[in-house]
């Protein structure tokens, strides 16, 4: 009931104050380049269900038939206006909406896509039990994702035998350790490592 609260509260404050924020982006990205400002997409929550997760709208329309891999930060489907979105994961923020709505909650388990899902084993599908969220141990320690899989000569295949691997094994330590405090202190790691970045 802490945690949900927390999740609720936080949220909506976060939205009301970053609303004029959140207009600029928008507009930003409608004078950038054609397509909506926000992006959609099919992810898998508590339960093995699946759901609608927000972001702002980096990359050029259909770029997902391409592949729901993100390749470098210049993967040359970003735009301009969402390199930068990406870099400071402003683009992100729209996921304050499935953490108000109860999709998602502040600290948890980043959400995966059915496609990788479906290639868990049992143990790994332990990810599920919980509300999927914006920040956890995985988060933080593969912040440069996409940099990684840039130097890869097959990102699919290393995303999926050693990054996924490796991301649901700290997903399962928190969901092993999970506390308040820890979620406290993982949100405080979390702004830490942005401002590095």
């Amino acid at each position: 009931m802490l945690k949900r609260l927390f999740d609720i509260v936080t949220s909506s404050i976060v939205l009301l104050i970053g609303f004029p924020f959140f207009l600029l982006i928008g507009f930003l990205i409608a004078i950038d380049s054609k397509g909506g400002v926000f992006f959609k997409q099919i992810r898998v929550g508590k339960g093995n269900k699946d759901f609608g997760i927000y972001k702002f709208r980096t990359m050029h329309p259909d770029s997902e038939s391409k592949g729901q891999i993100t390749v470098g930060g210049r993967d040359p489907r970003i735009t301009r206006v969402g390199y930068w979105l990406r870099r400071f994961k402003i683009d992100e923020f729209p996921q304050l909406i499935n953490v108000w709505k109860g999709d998602m909650s502040i600290v948890g388990p980043r959400p995966e896509v059915r496609k990788y899902v479906d290639l868990y084993n049992e143990e790994q599908m332990r990810v599920l039990s919980v509300r999927p969220g914006l920040t956890d141990f995985a988060s933080i320690e593969y912040i440069n994702e996409n940099d990684l899989l840039e130097k890869s000569d097959n990102p699919d295949k290393t995303y999926i035998e050693e990054i996924m691997p490796n991301k649901l094994k700290l997903n399962l330590k928190y969901i092993d350790n999970q506390s308040f405090l820890l979620d406290l202190k993982l949100i405080g790691r979390t702004i830490g490592k942005l401002f590095k970045n």
